[in-house]
């Protein structure tokens, strides 16, 4: 959305006007929920994140200060509250990213299965990408990844933002999300050659 469009939905929203909640809601929700679903992997608790978000924007809108988008304002109400909600009802152990991330051997090698180490599943053909079945393991390697790194990834490769739209959001350090963006795509990616890997053959 055009800086100076924005400033007239917000202006709109600051005297009342709840056309232009609508207006901007067309714009953000389905944004936000992908984001919400995301981190908190429940379709009720994403969408009761994206209305919670859409009420602060109606509610505050005289606090907001327009130093940052207001799409990246949201983006940030929108992230907190689905961590909380993730926090708020998490009972399983989370794995560590250390755990997900490429093992190397002294020798410099990698360690692990070979077989699985040389699955190429990048080359999978474009069709079988769009799969249920890929999808659901594209799914599980994403909920495999700690709730903050998810976070990272998904606003900064699904929603496309630039690494200082994801600091701004998250209200933390380019070179925080620089570092966690990295660390995030080797530990899927790590996860999603194990899921893609060869099974094991059976045995007649």
């Amino acid at each position: 959305m055009e800086r100076e469009a924005e400033r007239s939905l917000i202006q709109r929203l600051r005297n009342g006007d709840a056309s232009a909640l609508e207006i901007l809601m067309g714009q953000y929700a389905s944004r936000l929920y992908r984001l919400s679903y995301g981190i908190t992997r429940n379709e009720a608790d994403a969408e009761e994140v994206v209305q919670d978000a859409f009420l602060a924007l109606f509610s505050k809108i005289d606090t907001f200060e327009e130093r940052a988008g207001l799409g990246t304002w949201l983006y940030r109400v929108a992230t907190n509250a689905a961590l909380m909600k993730r926090r708020g009802k998490r009972s399983e152990h989370e794995v560590s990213l250390e755990s997900m991330l490429p093992q190397f051997l002294a020798d410099g090698h990698r360690a692990g299965d070979q077989s699985l180490l040389m699955a190429d599943w990048s080359q999978n053909p474009e069709a079988a990408l769009r799969s249920q079945e890929t999808r659901a393991i594209v799914n599980r390697a994403i909920d495999a990844l700690p709730e903050q790194y998810r976070a990272v990834l998904i606003l900064r490769d699904i929603e496309g933002l630039s690494n200082e739209k994801v600091a701004e959001a998250l209200g933390e350090s380019v070179a925080a999300v620089k570092s966690r963006v990295h660390r995030g795509r080797m530990a899927f990616r790590e996860e999603l050659t194990r899921l893609f890997g060869p099974r094991p053959t059976q045995v007649i």
